[in-house]
């Protein structure tokens, strides 16, 4: 197969799999899993919608996102069932939406939604340098998949209500965890960390989770790549960021499966029984991968490995139909918690299952980054 042919089979996905969402609406336009409740996955699927709605130059896609982000948004500004004292950062993501409508509206609404936002993490509690605690009910635990669901949104925060030391606080965020976190052997980043050392997941001495997760990992490059986006070129972090997230990606290229391009569930130990290629984690590295390399911030050695990825993807963990696409081998879900213990064997337990919207969100956003920069 030539690469022309290669780069025709991968193109035209983010559309499909656009249209398949909306197929899977009401006759009142609704889709019932973003009316569930205020939350980051249904967030995730809503921007991922709207973005399709600004490259594919389709209104109904960015509509989509508008009238099931008014669902949850007051003309006062209030969201509905959102608390702000819990303390929760995944309640963060779906505020990313509130940008693009304030952008687009000027209502006010969104910009005083966005404020009850900030609010929370203004006052968020901390670890003793100043690490965001997960969730309140999570107490000094820092995990990397909160960097992807509060620091995304603080960076665009302090770019749009021109706050420039919000964008000093999302660099400590994000430095912060990858400096604790951090493996020196393997470069690869265990999932969570207890400053304590009380939880029964934790390390007595680090206070690190005892496993490098897939989907984790993948939280925190897109983290990354979609804070970089909001930096000023003159930000005194920005190149130390964008350093670690070279340095980050070199580390899962190394544990990327050569034959099908993919990433296991546990990243660094694909040999053993019960380990599985992961659709999420391997398609959140391909998206940050894919926008790291469009925006300069990897070098273009990344590119095959970033393609394989893609290609092990659609030719491996997608199937089509008349009902549109689906995804298979998506972890379920997984945390950390006394019964969640961060082991090989918890990891591979949770339940695989296909066209969960924790992969579909992810999926359509790689395709989009994936197919601008095959047109750029």
């Amino acid at each position: 197969m030539t690469t022309e042919q290669k780069q025709l089979q991968l193109e035209g996905w983010s559309r499909r799999i656009a249209d398949t969402i909306m197929g899977q609406c009401r006759e009142d336009g609704f889709h019932d899993y973003p009316l569930e409740r205020w939350a980051y996955v249904p967030g995730m699927l809503l921007m991922a919608m709207a973005r399709a709605g600004k490259q594919l130059n389709e209104e109904r896609y960015y509509s989509f996102m508008h009238r099931h982000m008014n669902h949850f948004v007051a003309e006062d500004g209030a969201i509905g069932t959102y608390t702000l004292e819990e303390y929760n950062l995944d309640q963060i993501n779906q505020g990313k939406n509130l940008f693009m409508q304030y952008a687009r509206t000027s209502d006010k609404r969104y910009a005083k939604a966005a404020h009850t936002l900030a609010a929370q993490l203004m006052s968020q509690p901390r670890t003793s340098e100043g690490g965001f605690w997960h969730k309140k009910v999570y107490p000094f635990q820092m995990w990397l998949d909160g960097l992807y669901m509060a620091s995304p949104f603080l960076a665009e925060y302090g770019k749009v209500f021109e706050r420039p030391e919000l964008l000093d606080e999302t660099a400590h965020q994000l430095l912060l965890i990858e400096r604790r976190t951090r493996d020196k052997r393997t470069g690869l980043l265990y999932h969570g960390w207890d400053e304590s050392g009380e939880q029964d997941w934790a390390d007595s001495l680090t206070g690190l989770s005892p496993n490098f997760w897939s989907r984790a990992m993948g939280w925190y490059a897109m983290a990354l790549v979609d804070c970089l986006e909001h930096f000023p070129v003159t930000h005194r972090k920005r190149g130390t960021i964008i350093g670690i997230f070279e340095r980050m990606c070199h580390a899962l290229v190394r544990v990327q499966e050569p034959s099908s391009g993919l990433w296991y569930q546990v990243l660094d130990q694909g040999e053993r029984k019960g380990n599985y290629l992961e659709a999420t984690g391997s398609i959140m590295f391909v998206y940050a991968m894919a926008k790291g390399l469009r925006l300069g911030y990897l070098s273009s050695g990344f590119r095959p490995a970033m393609l394989k990825g893609y290609e092990g993807i659609i030719g491996r963990l997608v199937t089509e139909d008349e009902q549109g696409v689906h995804l298979h081998q998506i972890c379920c879900g997984a945390g950390l918690s006394k019964d969640r213990n961060g082991s090989f064997d918890y990891y591979i337990s949770e339940a695989v299952v296909s066209d969960h919207y924790m992969g579909i969100g992810p999926l359509l956003l790689a395709s989009l980054e994936v197919e601008q920069l095959l047109n750029a």
